[in-house]
C-alpha cells in the first residue's frame, strides 16, 4: 500500500488542470508541463486537488503511482513557483558569464568551456563565481546543474572546481614524507 499515492495533491492559486484519458497538462503562471499516466494508475481531479488511485490487486501499480504521484506533484510546483539550483565556483580565476543561450566558463583548462543552454532553462550570474540554474522541470534544473558540475568537480585535495551551494567537501591529507 503506497503511502505516497494516497496522499493529495495540492492546487496552488493560478495553476489549472487538464486530464485527457491517459495525458496530464498542468499549467500555471510559469509555464505548462504534460505527463502521461501508465495504465495503472488513474488520476481524479476533486475539490483539494489532484488524486492518484491504482489497482490494490497489481503489485506493480502501487509503486508506479507513488512516482506518478510525486512527478505530478513537482510538476505543479514547477508551474507555481519555479527550481532552482545554485552553483558556486571555487579556484583561482574560476569565472561564469551567461551571454544569451551560451554559459562561458573559465575553468583552468586551456580554452574556455561554452555550454549551450537548453530550451526552458534560464541561468543567471550574480557574481563570476556564481551560476543559478532556474526552470519549470525539477529533473531538467537538476540535469544542467549535474553537467555544468561535471566539467570540473570538486578536487578532493585542494577544493577546486564546481561546486553546488552548501556542499561540503571533506578534504583528503595530502602525502606525507
Amino acid at each position: 500500500m503506497s503511502r505516497v499515492a494516497n496522499k493529495p495533491i495540492s492546487l496552488p492559486k493560478g495553476v489549472e488542470v487538464t486530464i485527457s484519458g491517459q495525458a496530464v497538462t498542468i499549467k500555471g503562471p510559469k509555464g505548462t508541463m504534460q505527463h502521461t499516466i501508465p495504465a495503472a494508475v488513474k488520476v481524479t481531479k476533486e475539490t483539494d486537488g489532484l488524486q492518484c488511485a491504482y489497482d490494490v490487486a497489481d503489485p506493480t501499480a502501487n509503486m508506479v503511482a507513488g512516482t506518478t504521484r510525486a512527478i505530478l506533484n513537482n510538476h505543479v510546483r514547477g508551474v507555481s513557483a519555479g527550481f532552482e539550483k545554485k552553483l558556486e565556483l571555487v579556484g583561482v580565476g574560476y569565472r561564469a558569464q551567461a551571454q544569451g543561450k551560451k554559459l562561458n566558463l573559465t575553468l583552468g583548462f586551456s580554452h574556455p568551456v561554452e555550454f549551450p543552454v537548453p530550451n526552458g532553462i534560464t541561468i543567471e550570474t550574480p557574481s563570476q563565481t556564481e551560476i543559478v540554474v532556474k526552470g519549470v522541470d525539477r529533473q531538467q534544473v537538476g540535469q544542467v546543474a549535474a553537467v555544468i558540475r561535471g566539467y570540473r568537480s570538486p578536487d578532493p585535495y585542494k577544493g577546486k572546481g564546481v561546486r553546488y551551494s552548501g556542499e561540503q567537501i571533506i578534504l583528503k591529507e595530502a602525502k606525507k614524507k
